[in-house]
């Protein structure tokens, strides 16, 4: 468990930061659930190889398909920790209003980049399912023939439960910059090194 930089309080905005993490916790973890099993079968598919001469049947094609269970799942839920590789040298020197202005502008930015790709990609979802088809008749993996849709629906499905997030993000930043709060909720504050330090510390014990 990792402690989070994100503040809490009675306000509404902070009670529906709390109730989306749930989902954002969930996706998460079926993430971390959906690599141990990658693992898992890759050791599979190594023992099985070597000693009986039986890889898995498609191990490409399932890998292929699962990829895009860790790859976007855990997006929300890193955004709403602040996770994401960002450069802070200009940023952490900023206080008060401008800083939340320039944390605002950029949340803006990335929530108008991802309604791009939430189109993009429940368009490229609809091009591999052919609605008037046959479930297995439809677009596949070359190998076991894997449906190909499944992987492609999940892909704005969470890039759409990270609009979610980065629109509470706004709604967090743009009160911390009509009030100018000190220390705003809903929103993952900027670290210092030592302080990252200690929690990835904890983290490990």
């Amino acid at each position: 468990m990792t402690t989070s930089s994100v503040l809490a309080d009675k306000s509404a905005v902070s009670r529906a930061d709390r109730a989306w993490l749930r989902l954002e916790t969930t996706m998460n973890l079926i993430g971390g659930i959906v690599i141990f099993m990658l693992v898992l079968l890759a050791v599979w598919n190594v023992l099985g190889r070597k000693f009986l001469g039986m890889p898995v049947p498609g191990y490409v094609d399932w890998t292929q398909q699962f990829m895009a269970c860790f790859a976007f799942l855990g997006l929300a839920y890193c955004q709403r920790e602040g996770g994401h590789i960002r450069m802070d040298i200009v940023v952490s020197r900023l206080r008060g209003r401008g800083l939340w202005f320039a944390e605002l502008l950029s949340v803006i930015f990335m929530l108008l980049l991802t309604t791009a790709l939430i189109y993009g990609t429940w368009f490229h979802f609809q091009r591999s399912f052919d609605w008037s088809a046959p479930l297995w008749s439809r677009d596949s993996s070359i190998d076991i023939s894997l449906p190909l849709w499944p992987a492609k629906l999940l892909v704005p499905v969470a890039l759409a439960v990270l609009w979610v997030r980065l629109a509470l993000q706004v709604w967090g930043y743009g009160r911390a910059l009509l009030r100018g709060d000190p220390a705003p909720v809903a929103v993952p504050l900027i670290e210092d090194p030592a302080t990252q330090a200690a929690h990835e510390a904890e983290t490990v014990e």
